[in-house]
C-alpha cells in the first residue's frame, strides 16, 4: 500500500458526467496525452457545481489531474483493477455509477473515508451535516484545515452523484434511495475497492459487505468461495466458523 492512504488528493468536486467522460475516452483508445487534452478542453466551460461558466486553469487542472489519477494512470497496482473495471464498465454501461464510485474509492481512499463516515451517520440518524462528517474524519486526518475544505467538495460530490439529498437545512443532507447491486461481478469489484481504500488491504468479508462506505448501494451478499472463484486478484482465508478474510493480492 502507498502514499494514497495518507492523501487527501481531490481539491474540487469531481462530477459523474467528468467520470463517464474520463472513461468513455480511455475506451476509444485514445493514450494519456491526448485523454488529457480532451479533458481539459471538455472542462473549460465546467464547473463543479454543473453550471457553464468560465473556471481557473488552476481549477480545471485540479479536477484533470484527478480524472487521470482515477482512470488514465492510477498507481501500478490498481492497474489491473482499472483493466477489470474498465472491461465490466464497457459491457454494462447502466451500472457505471458503481464503477466510477469503486474506482474513485481505489485510488483516493479519502473518498472511500468520507463516504464511511457519511453511511456511519446515515444509520444512526435520517439526516447527516457537513460539520459531523468533517469532525470523524479530522479524527483520523488530524485537525487540518484542508480536511474540512475538501471534505466539502466530496460531499457535494456525492449529492451531484445522487447518492446525498439536499436536506431544507444548509450544510445538512439526507440519504437518497440506494442503487440495488444485483451483479455479481460487480459487487466483487466493489469490495475489491474497499479492500484497496484500507491501507491493510484486508478485512472480514460480512464487514466488508457492510462497510458504512456502500451507504449509496444494497450490496449483494456472496461468499467467500464464490468471490476466490471470480476475482483472481482476491485472497479468501478462513477467518472464523461463520466468515472470511478477504485479501488483495497484487501482481494479478
Amino acid at each position: 500500500m502507498g502514499k494514497r492512504h495518507e492523501a487527501i488528493g481531490i481539491k474540487q468536486a469531481i462530477r459523474f458526467e467528468w467520470m463517464q467522460k474520463a472513461a468513455n475516452l480511455l475506451l476509444a483508445g485514445l493514450d494519456a496525452k491526448t485523454i488529457r487534452q480532451e479533458l481539459h478542453e471538455f472542462l473549460v466551460g465546467r464547473k463543479g457545481n454543473g453550471s457553464e461558466g468560465e473556471r481557473s486553469d488552476q481549477t480545471r487542472t485540479f479536477v484533470v489531474n484527478n480524472l487521470m489519477k482515477i482512470w488514465v494512470t492510477p498507481d501500478p497496482e490498481l492497474i489491473p483493477f482499472r483493466d477489470a473495471s474498465l472491461a465490466f464498465l464497457r459491457e454494462n454501461p447502466s451500472m457505471a455509477l458503481a464503477v466510477h464510485w469503486g474506482m474513485i474509492s481505489a485510488v483516493y481512499p479519502f473518498w472511500f473515508n468520507v463516504a464511511r463516515q457519511t453511511g456511519r451517520l446515515l444509520a444512526l440518524q435520517d439526516q447527516v451535516t457537513q460539520t459531523q462528517v468533517v469532525n470523524r474524519l479530522k479524527e483520523q486526518y488530524g485537525d487540518r484545515q484542508t480536511v474540512s475544505r475538501y471534505a466539502r467538495f466530496v460531499i457535494r460530490s456525492f449529492v451531484a452523484w445522487g447518492a446525498l439529498r439536499d436536506s431544507e437545512a444548509n450544510g445538512c443532507y439526507e440519504k437518497a434511495t440506494p442503487m440495488s447491486i444485483t451483479e455479481s461481478n460487480l459487487a466483487i469489484l466493489m469490495l475489491e475497492s474497499a479492500l484497496r481504500a484500507i491501507p491493510e488491504g484486508k478485512g472480514a468479508l460480512r464487514l466488508i459487505l457492510n462497510n458504512p462506505s456502500f451507504f449509496p448501494f444494497q450490496m449483494l451478499s456472496m461468499t467467500g468461495d464464490f468471490i476466490s472463484l471470480h476475482n483472481e486478484r482476491i485472497e479468501v482465508i478462513r477467518y472464523s466458523l461463520d466468515d472470511d478474510l478477504l485479501k488483495v493480492v497484487d501482481g494479478k
